[in-house]
């Protein structure tokens, strides 16, 4: 069974919005990300963060980090869109029902990256096996917080790796259970 792993960005205050303005994401971490791209066969995302991403990321080329994302199958959970580009399918109507079927699929794991309102509805149904956080050396101040649109008041992590960087950033997986 493939393993579905959020990864997402944060700063040391919580924020999680808009990290291509405020993390330090240097030629280590550029060069980790990449190479964890190989683990994965698809994404899983909702519509901001496809719409955000495909718009920013879509007409790029020639970045091997971005050119591989491109690339890769979209998996879109929303209510409101009904046609897709960018390599990109809807999830559709029953969303666990979905996520529990994709992740049933052989091949490699699924990756999301951010936190949404859509993490409520995964990490409720226990689809999410790890979350991975890229904690980034700096304060914002504002912007959308890490779980803003979940109820963790049941939310159980354990820690299963840490790991610094050169640049002070920590990536710290957990396990949701």
């Amino acid at each position: 069974m493939r393993k579905l792993i959020e990864s997402t960005l944060v700063s040391l205050d919580g924020v999680i919005e808009a990290p291509e303005r405020w993390a330090p994401f240097d030629d280590q971490a550029a060069q980790l990300a990449l190479a964890d791209l190989d683990n994965y066969d698809a994404f899983v995302m909702g519509r901001v963060t496809y719409e955000r991403f495909r718009a920013n990321w879509g007409p790029v080329t020639g970045s091997p980090y971005i050119d591989r994302i491109n690339a890769m199958p979209k998996h879109v959970a929303s209510r409101s869109l009904t046609d897709l580009d960018w390599n990109a399918t809807l999830l559709g109507p029953d969303l666990v029902g979905a996520m529990e079927a994709l992740k049933a699929q052989p091949g490699k794991d699924l990756i999301k990256y951010g936190t949404s309102r859509l993490d409520a509805t995964l990490l409720r149904a226990g689809l999410v096996d790890e979350l991975r956080l890229w904690v980034m050396p700096v304060a914002v101040g504002a912007g959308q917080r890490l779980f803003e649109d979940v109820d963790v008041s049941a939310l159980r992590l354990t820690l299963t790796e840490a790991r610094k960087l050169d640049n002070g950033s920590a990536i710290l997986t957990y396990v949701p259970g």
